[in-house]
């Protein structure tokens, strides 16, 4: 066994599970984590009297990680796309790089987390794996309830970095379906970031196109963001009704 591999197996293998979220979102919030070494667990859990599920879910990562006193290898477990895209597809290093805006003159949300997160990142080899929230996996379903025992918890702590101002009074619905009158960025293409989280915004076909006698346009499609469950109507997506997109009726 040559010296370099006698380091790199004297290394830890840690197993790091996450989870976080806020009610409503933002709102009261949690993150809960466990770390797994040799069949070793330890469970975490804290509380925030205001702030938002993406602000967790990264919150929870990052406090798995600084609980490591040595450098390890660590297989990130998380249900949040908006965190493992963030590293994997190198948005938050592209985001640093450019002094931690997203566009000219847009900055990028979370920014204090997200430098804290490439920040941990780099003193250990971390591989970052999604998993399906709420589908029996053991300890995502674990890491879930100890989140909500931090939202529960009688000891909410303030979320600094948390900046209020990023929402206006409409984006505290999770059912938003317009323009906030607060934001300059208008979503409008599939990928574009959510205005309410950052999360990438896909698009979905709405479920009923009966078109009533008096409407004189309806929307195709619109944009919505998986995380935050915020919907986008663009442009793009509308239609005005004629003879034949009475078809629909």
């Amino acid at each position: 066994m040559s010296a370099s591999t006698k380091i790199w197996s004297e290394i830890p293998n840690i197993e790091l599970f996450t989870d976080g979220g806020a009610e409503p979102n933002p709102g009261k919030g949690g993150f809960g984590v466990i770390l797994s070494y040799k069949g070793r667990r330890k469970e975490f859990f804290k509380g925030y009297r205001l702030t938002t599920n993406n602000r967790m879910e990264l919150m929870g990562v990052i406090f798995g990680l600084e609980q490591l006193k040595t450098k390890s290898n660590v297989q990130v477990f998380t249900d949040s796309k908006y965190v493992i895209d963030g590293i994997t597809k190198g948005w938050a290093e592209n985001w640093k790089k450019n002094g931690w805006k997203r566009k000219k003159n847009i900055p990028a949300i979370n920014s204090d987390l997200w430098d804290k997160l490439l920040t941990v990142i780099s003193e250990h080899n971390v591989e970052f794996n999604w998993v399906k929230g709420h589908s029996g996996h053991i300890e995502n379903e674990r890491c879930d309830t100890l989140a909500n025992n931090g939202i529960n918890s009688k000891e909410l702590i303030e979320d600094i970095g948390y900046e209020p101002q990023e929402f206006s009074k409409d984006d505290k619905s999770s059912s938003n379906a317009t323009f906030t009158k607060n934001s300059k960025v208008k979503i409008k293409n599939v990928g574009d970031e959510c205005r309410k989280c950052g999360e990438s915004v896909i698009k979905k076909t709405p479920k009923n196109k009966k078109i009533k006698a008096n409407q004189s346009y309806y929307y195709e499609y619109y944009l919505f963001c998986p995380s935050c469950k915020t919907m986008y109507m663009t442009e793009d997506g509308k239609r005005e009704i004629n003879n034949e997109n009475r078809l629909f009726e």
